[in-house]
């Protein structure tokens, strides 16, 4: 799928979490839900930076481009390594390795991690990437160019630094999940995981599937492309994707974030 269908969906995912805990009597604090739900768009971009031209790859100038040839590298070279006969000989890395429930794994628990043992800064860095992502993810068509890309550090960065000092008040979230002696922030690494693992799915949507449960074996193939039946698939940017997908997330994150928030 494309940037914006991604990012609308890994929102709705967090706000169905939200939808989900309500409903167990267990209410999400309202700033988690807020946060949570802008990090997890963010992070549903965030498996296509083995990818030069996708959106995060070029989100934050010449420091994304040069991350996104790292990793592709990276993947290309885990793939060879890891590739059975059945596995097609590949030149680059993009729905390899970072579209992977491994990755995914690595990249909530490596967040969490960060959240838990860095400082105040640490918290506002994690914000001010995924709020810059689901910037770029939601609102693609106002966020191009240089002057725009400013434009949009700016806004993430006052925005982290506003939802950090809100998540810090007591009750509002900082120690979410994980309460008692446990560091605070222990969720943070929760949406990005989601995020990732969204974008993953909705990629086994598309006509080229997901290596989603690398490295486990299927027949010949240690990198299998996860998917719907092939009769189900489209092309990623299909009016399926712009016409019925991205219509149906917003109807139901806006449904799920009615119900987490108890409204009505």
């Amino acid at each position: 799928m494309m940037g914006p269908a991604h990012s609308l969906s890994g929102a709705a995912a967090w706000l169905g979490v939200g939808a989900i805990v309500a409903a167990t009597g267990h209410d999400m604090p309202w700033p988690v839900l807020v946060v949570g739900a802008l990090i997890c768009a963010g992070a549903a971009l965030a498996p296509d930076l083995d990818q030069k031209s996708a959106t995060i790859s070029t989100s934050f100038g010449p420091l994304s481009r040069t991350l996104a040839v790292f990793i592709d590298k990276l993947s290309t070279s885990v793939y060879k390594a890891t590739r059975k006969p059945g596995d097609p000989v590949r030149r680059g890395g993009h729905r390899t390795l970072t579209h992977t429930a491994v990755w995914a794994l690595l990249l909530g628990a490596g967040f969490s991690v960060a959240a838990m043992t860095g400082d105040r800064w640490a918290v506002l860095g994690i914000l001010f990437v995924h709020v810059t992502l689901a910037i770029e993810g939601l609102m693609w068509r106002a966020t191009r160019g240089t002057s725009a890309s400013v434009l949009v550090w700016l806004l993430a960065a006052t925005s982290a630094w506003i939802l950090a000092g809100v998540l810090d008040k007591a009750g509002n979230g900082s120690d979410w999940f994980v309460t008692g002696t446990a560091p605070e922030y222990a969720w943070l690494g929760l949406p990005i995981l989601l995020g990732a693992m969204v974008h993953n799915i909705g990629d086994g949507l598309t006509v080229s599937g997901c290596p989603i449960l690398w490295p486990l074996p299927i027949g010949r193939r240690r990198w299998y492309p996860v998917g719907t039946p092939r009769i189900m698939r489209f092309r990623a940017g299909s009016w399926v994707e712009v016409k019925i997908l991205m219509p149906t997330f917003m109807v139901l994150g806006g449904a799920c974030g009615v119900l987490a928030l108890n409204l009505f």
